[in-house]
């Protein structure tokens, strides 16, 4: 799963979608009241409104704790704007986490049981990127990036965390499967031919 571009803030804040919009309707209002959603995880979240109460609601169930939708079992506007959130990209969806990107700092919302690091869609190498080794100013070309990690991966009688060469880079790094270029020849058609390839940890390659 390629992480998604999260347009999160550091804090947040009791702010309305739409100002200035109509309130004659609870999608209406989910967008024009201030409110402000805070990820709990697990596909929970809390909506902040103006007073500081606080409902909780779970996406997945459609629920939420607020007089409007435990008694008259409607779709309040709470939900409606946890719903609104997420598809703008502003809080994570559930089975998702907030995070930081390895290689940019840039947030991004990656798979909830992904470790660290992890990278922006940015800075994920597609297949056919050229990068450069850090260690050696080798140019190669991405095969692919892996949901691999580091310490899982063998490589001979090591590991590529283990490896001497990736000493000091993060066991827990995501694996690049990467090549030598041959001119004229795709990554594809090189490995179908058996061309070797070598597996790296996303941290010692730079795109270039």
């Amino acid at each position: 799963m390629v992480p998604t571009k999260s347009t999160r803030t550091t804090s947040p804040r009791l702010e309305p979608l739409a100002p200035d919009g109509p309130r004659d309707s609870r999608a209406a209002r989910a967008r024009s009241e201030p409110m402000a959603v805070v990820p709990l995880g697990d596909g929970r979240y809390d909506v902040v409104v103006r007073g500081g109460a606080a409902y909780t609601v779970d996406l997945d169930a459609g629920t939420c704790t607020c007089p409007d939708h435990r008694y008259r079992s409607l779709r309040c506007k709470h939900l409606r704007r946890v719903a609104l959130d997420v598809t703008a990209g502003r809080i994570p969806a559930p089975g998702e986490r907030d995070a930081d990107c390895a290689a940019c700092g840039d947030a991004a919302f990656v798979p909830a049981d992904d470790p660290d690091p992890v990278y922006c869609a940015a800075c994920t190498l597609a297949p056919g990127t050229l990068v450069r080794d850090r260690e050696r100013g080798d140019v190669l070309v991405v095969v692919e990036t892996t949901a691999r990690r580091a310490s899982e991966v063998a490589v001979g009688e090591h590991t590529v965390a283990t490896h001497p060469t990736n000493d000091g880079y993060d066991p827990d790094d995501v694996v690049v499967d990467a090549l030598y270029p041959v001119r004229g020849a795709t990554p594809e058609r090189l490995r179908e031919r058996g061309v070797r390839t070598y597996a790296f940890p996303r941290g010692r390659l730079d795109p270039l």
